[in-house]
């Protein structure tokens, strides 16, 4: 995108907003969902959601990649989850996998030896080629949602909230061809 065609739709964006939803915006977020996703540029989250500025705390990550919580090897994820846990008060997460991602393609077997740090960021859960031949990986991109699942409710401040009830935890799964949105039930992503 030109930076100039950039910076003209943010304004002619910024000037439409009304007056009063700056203001409220200017005077700090409340957001109430946390929106953990890949960082793909083909997942716009406004689209997928509907949300409005201010409403989601959004996380993007190279395949939406939760690390494993440590005191010891705190990681900038780890941080911003506990930000939006601890200190905003967020009543959902949303964590959210996508069908065509290279993260998962690579999680599956992929070659990415030209790519040593993302090598290194997937490397928990490398397996051998799957020989799957839906090139979406969608049913591999759904079992990527419900692990990074289980990476986040191992964090202790998670499992204490979702525990009280003040907290829930969901997984979506987003089909880039179809532009439908599934939710991870118990056996199953079923359409939202």
């Amino acid at each position: 995108m030109d930076f100039h065609r950039f910076v003209q739709h943010a304004r002619a964006h910024a000037a439409s907003r009304s007056r009063a939803a700056g203001r409220r915006l200017a005077a700090g977020q409340q957001p109430t969902t946390m929106f953990i996703t890949c960082a793909d540029s083909r997942i716009v989250t406004a689209e997928i959601t509907g949300a409005e500025p201010g409403s989601l705390f959004e996380l993007r990550t190279a395949g939406n990649v939760i690390p494993p919580y440590s005191l010891t090897r705190p990681s900038s994820e780890m941080a911003t989850i506990e930000f939006a846990v601890l200190q905003l008060g967020v009543s959902e997460i949303v964590v959210c996998g996508h069908s065509h991602c290279g993260a998962v393609t690579a999680l599956n077997g992929a070659a990415i030896d030209h790519l040593p740090a993302m090598r290194g960021w997937l490397r928990p859960g490398r397996k051998p080629p799957s020989g799957h031949a839906d090139p979406a990986m969608r049913t591999e991109g759904q079992e990527h949602v419900r692990a990074q699942l289980r990476v986040l409710q191992d964090y202790p401040f998670v499992a204490s909230r979702v525990a009280d009830g003040s907290l829930r935890v969901h997984g979506w799964f987003y089909d880039i061809e179809t532009g439908g949105v599934s939710a991870c039930a118990e056996h199953a992503f079923l359409p939202l």
